[in-house]
């Protein structure tokens, strides 16, 4: 299987995207290598902790769909040159830096996984 290196994933996450929303926080990725579809969400970890995989979604057609309820039937998509938000319901980030882990599994990749590091936006 082809290796897809972290510091190439990381590029998907757009900086100064991590914010607190209401009852939870959330950040934007940004698909600039190639569209792409994964079959698998990995539970992100939010410094060091698993967050569960439930209350975490991502929106299509403007309908959150959680973390847990992608699968080879139902995948998610990230189309070139397009944001989609990444929301955790149930975690409100405090100030100061954080660490996010994600991960997923893109068919004929084998499981993806990239960290990244910033700042909570003020808004």
């Amino acid at each position: 299987m082809v290796s897809v290196p972290g510091f190439l994933l990381r590029r998907l996450y757009v900086k100064g995207s991590l914010r607190n929303e209401a009852g939870g926080f959330e950040f934007q990725l940004r698909n600039g290598l190639g569209s792409g579809y994964a079959h698998k969400m990995w539970p992100l970890n939010l410094d060091g902790e698993e967050l569960p995989a439930a209350s975490t979604s991502f929106q299509r057609d403007g309908l959150p769909v959680a973390f847990t309820e992608v699968s080879k039937q139902n995948t998610c998509t990230l189309a070139m040159n397009k944001d989609i938000a990444i929301r955790t319901e149930g975690v409100a980030l405090t100030p100061g830096p954080h660490k996010v882990e994600m991960g997923f599994d893109v068919p004929g990749l084998g499981t993806l996984r990239f960290d990244f590091t910033d700042l909570v936006a003020d808004d």
